[in-house]
């Protein structure tokens, strides 16, 4: 279909160069000489640019339509496994059936608008169309003009996607990030949590679900950071974080006000079969009051059927809520209350498949997403917090100017944070994330600025530290001990019940020290917060910032939580889904379900493997029965060799240079895909620390050279490999270290997905002939020594699927690098930079990444 609607639109000449290319790269994988090499170039150089543009876009069309095929594909394989009637593997239904092991379970992804999704919101919604007409060609038995009907519609939306150009005009704003995200929400999360917490009450107890109270509390919460990280962003002021938090209500509130329509038609059960109880009367006396024309109108429709009357009101009371009219709930809570009314009345009445049905998914709804749908968490750069406090605690302030600017804007933060506490309730806004965390200070300071803001009555404020660096995750327990012996946290401490929260961000300490090193830091910070927390008995939340790709946390986030050091998660997990992650994983409702189901899996599995060692804080110190304690010797070679090999590269003369000429970093600094710049300081030709981590490792992956996901590794593993015994050791804690073998794993991939002869053409763009050899011969060590650990004969031999999946896409990535390094070659114009740009979103489709 797509070939059709290229020769439709750009005639069958444009059909014959892709088919000429596609052919030729699939050609040269097979059987890579110099002859094949060669026709490849001479198919790249003899196109003019608008045939370049063309081509470009036909192969970006193709992942796309792939990556939906292996989407749907997936699940259809999801489906014939529970058709099986088996669990399936690291779903709700694998779990044990103990309500113990969710009873105090906590669970909170939140979204982040970091750049990383490279498709723009038009492309997706396309893909979402198409994903919806294969469905119904798959779902349902159709007659023949159905199902031409529904090809025909396929035609008309794929020829759509062809003619959309994949690169955005205009850099989106914050806003448009927001109702980005909330797109996610209606395609996936508001109706596939009720799912996953029907699933699991079944697990819990199967013949009583559906008709009685589920035997556990609601344990998913999501939050978000669109609209509220302003780190490093300008356009994240005051007034945007109040919008976002309005305009996520409104979503909320428009949602739970249709839940409530559809499930009240469900309730017209007549008072002579469940009669009404007088609780029920009264909540209905009570609500007529405040809205007496509306109840009138229902009573006269409705005489005979009280249940349905009362969640009708409740419907109408949610939308004078959304518009701020007479008979407006006061918050989620007089909701939950008024369903709690229906669900004993209908259970009292002889109703309890009523009681505690949709009308309890409707509950599950209000009780995680509230009236706010997401917590909104304001993210700030320590730096900028403590410039602020400085200027207006300086000696002679009483006297001074008015505050610069920038102070006012943070002052103006905090008073945006009372007004949505006050409009929406605490959970609403009451985190601070505080980037690049120095010392309790920073976190303190949080609270001064606070008390500056509103003097007459600051706002809730829970500081979270952010540790980023190598220095301030090894001196995680003593910032802790400091922050927590001050008087100010102390109370914060007492009125959250002795909870805790801290960030540990993988992207900045893997730029700053190397995949294997910082894993390893990360690693062992978590374990020492975590004995740290239990002796202090507090209940510690480690809250994670990954990122999509290999080199900043990414990879199945399952197998990630399995990893961590024994007693740190406890029942406890947050952890940012960014960009193109969070798309893939919350796009389409079957395959959102199965993601939550696999965090919600892995989160127990986790606290309850640990459950039996942290019982006893003092008596059972969960460090000593962690894996990595067999390993020492090892784990410091591993960390200080990677981490010597990665900053000799990093460090060396030029390398700022060097990497700017062999990566298409300056285009993705340009690309409209985010509203965040790709650098935390003006000018981000400057130096290195300047750059975010997202771009960096999107443009490694550009080149098809993956740096961040397994540079330094190689020379960590033959640090350990040349002592007596080394490779045996090696393979023994792959195969009992779950946080190395999941390494392993994620570096095979990042591996599979690089390309040394493709690389080495980027490569070469950098005029360095040394730092060439020393990053391809690094790759080759890498490549052997996994391998060699791993027992593999070729990189993901132990995941098939994956391995075979990623050989399928290589030729048609290779042609888009081919097309990108003919086009970085150009002479520079806004043409060349198009077609980089447009060149890069298919890489990353290609690919199934970018930062």
């Amino acid at each position: 279909m797509l070939g059709d609607a290229i020769a439709e639109s750009g005639g069958k000449a444009l059909l014959a160069s892709v088919e000429a290319l596609r052919t030729a790269t699939i050609a040269y994988r097979g059987h890579p000489t110099g002859a094949r090499l060669g026709r490849i170039t001479q198919l790249v150089d003899g196109l003019d640019l608008r045939q370049a543009e063309d081509v470009i876009r036909a192969f970006t069309c193709y992942f796309q339509l792939v990556n939906l095929a292996e989407e749907r594909h997936r699940v259809r394989t999801l489906r014939r496994r529970a058709r099986s009637g088996m669990p399936v593997k690291d779903s709700i239904g694998a779990l044990e059936a103990d309500p113990a092991a969710v009873a105090d379970l906590r669970i909170q992804p939140v979204l982040t608008a970091h750049p990383t999704e490279a498709k723009r919101r038009a492309v997706v919604e396309h893909l979402w169309r198409i994903g919806a007409l294969i469905e119904q060609l798959e779902d349902l038995p159709l007659g023949a003009s159905e199902e031409l009907e529904v090809r025909r519609r396929m035609r008309e939306e794929i020829a759509g996607l062809w003619r959309t150009d994949p690169v955005r005009p205009h850099r989106p704003e914050p806003l448009d990030e927001v109702r980005a995200v909330l797109a996610l929400f209606d395609q996936t999360i508001f109706t596939t949590l009720p799912a996953v917490f029907r699933e699991m009450d079944r697990r819990i107890d199967p013949e009583g679900a559906g008709i009685r109270p589920p035997a556990f509390a609601p344990f998913l919460r999501w939050g978000t950071w669109v609209g509220g990280d302003r780190d490093g962003n300008p356009g994240v002021t005051a007034d945007v974080t109040r919008a976002a938090v309005s305009i996520q209500s409104d979503h909320v509130l428009r949602g739970l006000e249709a839940a409530s329509r559809r499930i009240a038609r469900t309730l017209s059960v007549s008072d002579r079969d469940v009669p009404p109880s007088r609780a029920l009367r009264r909540g209905l006396a009570r609500t007529a009051a405040e809205m007496p024309q509306v109840a009138n109108e229902l009573e006269r429709k409705l005489s005979d059927a009280p249940h349905r009357r009362m969640l009708g009101l409740a419907a109408h009371r949610l939308a004078a809520t959304r518009t701020d009219t007479s008979g407006a709930y006061g918050g989620p809570k007089e909701l939950l209350n008024d369903i709690d009314l229906l669900q004993r009345s209908l259970a009292a009445g002889g109703a309890p498949r009523l009681a505690y049905g949709e009308l309890q998914h409707l509950r599950w709804q209000v009780e995680a997403f509230g009236f706010h749908l997401a917590s909104m968490e304001v993210r700030q750069h320590s730096s900028v917090l403590a410039s602020a406090l400085a200027e207006l605690t300086a000696p002679g302030r009483e006297t001074a100017t008015a505050p610069s600017p920038s102070t006012r804007e943070v002052l103006a933060t905090f008073r945006a944070i009372a007004d949505i506490q006050q409009r929406f309730g605490v959970e609403a806004c009451d985190h601070v994330i505080v980037s690049f965390t120095r010392s309790a200070d920073d976190l303190a300071g949080v609270l001064r600025l606070a008390r500056f803001a509103v003097p007459e009555g600051p706002p809730e404020i829970v500081p979270v530290p952010l540790l980023e660096s190598r220095k301030e995750l090894a001196a995680a327990p003593d910032i802790l001990d400091a922050w927590v012996s001050r008087p100010e946290a102390r109370r914060l401490l007492r009125r959250r019940a002795g909870e805790l929260e801290v960030m540990v961000g993988y992207s900045d300490s893997a730029k700053e020290a190397g995949m294997l090193a910082a894993n390893l830091e990360l690693y062992g910070a978590q374990r020492a917060m975590a004995a740290w927390a239990r002796t202090r008995g507090l209940r510690l939340t480690i809250f994670h910032g990954r990122g999509g790709a290999l080199g900043r946390g990414g990879g199945p986030a399952s197998a990630a939580i399995t990893a961590q050091p024994p007693g740190s998660v406890a029942g406890r997990f947050k952890v940012t889904e960014q960009g193109e992650v969070a798309f893939a994983r919350y796009g389409n409702p079957a395959l959102a379900r199965r993601h939550i189901e696999q965090i919600t899996n892995a989160v127990v599995r986790a606290s309850a493997d640990k459950a039996t060692v942290a019982s006893d804080p003092v008596a059972s110190d969960p460090v000593a029965s962690d894996p990595a304690d067999g390993f020492a010797d090892e784990i410091d070679r591993l960390s200080s060799a990677s981490r010597v090999h990665y900053e000799e590269l990093v460090h060396a003369d030029g390398f700022v240079e060097f990497f700017r000429r062999v990566t298409p970093i300056a285009q993705i600094g340009t690309l409209p895909i985010a509203s965040r710049p790709a650098s935390r300081g003006i000018d981000d030709t400057t130096a290195l620390e300047d750059l975010r981590a997202i771009p960096w490792v999107f443009a490694w992956g550009q080149s098809r050279i993956n740096l961040t996901g397994w540079y330094g590794l190689g020379a960590g593993l033959a640090a350990v490999a040349e002592q007596r015994g080394g490779i045996t050791r090696l393979r023994a804690m792959a195969r009992d270290w779950p946080f190395f073998s999941t390494l392993l794993d994620n570096a095979e991939l990042s591996l599979a997905k690089a390309d040394p002869t493709i690389a080495g053409r980027y490569l070469a763009r950098g005029g360095r002939a040394d730092l060439t050899t020393t990053i391809l011969d690094e790759m080759a060590r890498t490549t052997e020594l996994v391998l060699s650990v791993t027992g593999h004969a070729r990189l993901l031999d132990g995941r098939p699927d994956l391995q075979r999946a990623i050989e399928y896409r290589n030729p048609y990535v290779d042609a888009l690098s081919f097309l990108q390094i003919r086009c970085l070659d150009e002479r520079p114009s806004a043409r060349t930079e198009r077609l980089v740009q447009a060149s890069i979103s298919g890489v990353a489709a290609g690919l199934q990444n970018t930062g």
